[in-house]
């Protein structure tokens, strides 16, 4: 699937999300919802993923924590 139609599924099950739970949530509480709402949709999900960054040539191995990343080719940060 590209990246493209990945964004396609992302916003859809966003949307849904908003639509049933509204606003004012933990971003926890969303992170958990729509990572079950993308893998009911066949996707591979995964949550909190350490991503590594270099920095002058010294390699940090955990440069920052994505949220949520998706089929390896999509990262999503909730806010």
């Amino acid at each position: 699937m590209t990246q493209n139609k990945i964004g396609d599924v992302v916003v859809d099950c966003a949307v849904e999300l908003h639509k049933e739970m509204g606003p004012g949530l933990l971003e926890s509480v969303y992170e958990v919802l729509l990572t079950r709402e993308l893998s009911a949709r066949g996707l591979d999900v995964s949550r909190q993923v350490p991503i590594p960054i270099t920095y002058k040539g010294i390699e940090l191995d955990e440069g920052f924590r994505a949220d949520i990343v998706v089929n390896d080719k999509v990262l999503l940060e909730l806010k």
